[in-house]
């Protein structure tokens, strides 16, 4: 009879138990609508704070930058409770990364409003067995990668300092989902560089290749 008792009970509970694992409900993405995409090529920088436009290897780029925000405003987005916001940028030159010091670190960051999203470093620098100076993205500061880690493109020559060489201009693409129901926002870019004494901005910069922005509804 006991073991009758326990036979059934443990045969109720793997059942019950069942029943919560696949009933259980989850996070239902109800919709995804793009709301503001532009690659530049129209020449459109309406809604930029300090805009400007460059041609670099045959694309235009909003930019080139170091050290000074670039912020897009949009309005009469629709009902969303978030966002995913798509940034490809540019890495001009002689980035140096993670290390402390005359040459970094490196920062690279972008933030929604009044507050910081994502915080990067990136280095253009060669890696050797004996030297190598590393760059924290594809993850956040501080993360020990190589160089050029998760790159989409990186055969383009470098815009100033290093413009006869190749492979130093390095492209990213940066996504971030984040919590956001208000009917406007403003996304802004920024860097910390710490370029050569005599041009910075020669040695050091970036751009902004496409921007891409989604409302989503999850439930």
């Amino acid at each position: 009879m006991k073991f009758n008792y326990w036979f059934r009970f443990g045969k109720f509970f793997l059942l019950f138990s069942l029943f919560l694992t696949f009933s259980s409900c989850s996070d239902t993405l109800e919709s995804s609508e793009l709301v503001y995409f532009n690659n530049f090529s129209k020449l459109d920088l309406k809604g930029f704070e300090n805009g400007k436009l460059f041609i670099f290897e045959k694309d235009t780029l909003a930019g080139f930058y170091h050290n000074e925000e670039v912020a897009v405003n949009l309005g009469d987005l629709p009902t969303h409770n978030l966002l995913k916001i798509t940034l490809d940028i540019a890495i001009h030159d002689s980035w140096d990364g993670n290390p402390k010091g005359i040459d970094g670190p490196d920062y690279w960051f972008f933030g929604v409003d009044d507050q910081e999203i994502f915080r990067t470093t990136f280095s253009n620098s060669p890696c050797e067995s004996l030297f190598c100076l590393y760059q924290s993205y594809p993850s956040t500061y501080f993360k020990q990668n190589v160089p050029k880690s998760g790159a989409i493109r990186t055969n383009q020559p470098g815009l100033c300092l290093f413009g006869a060489f190749p492979n130093y201009t390095t492209r990213y693409s940066i996504s971030q989902i984040i919590t956001h129901s208000a009917d406007s926002v403003r996304i802004y870019m920024n860097s910390e560089l710490v370029g050569g004494p005599l041009d910075p901005v020669c040695d050091e910069s970036w751009s902004l290749a496409e921007i891409r922005v989604e409302a989503l509804i999850l439930n």
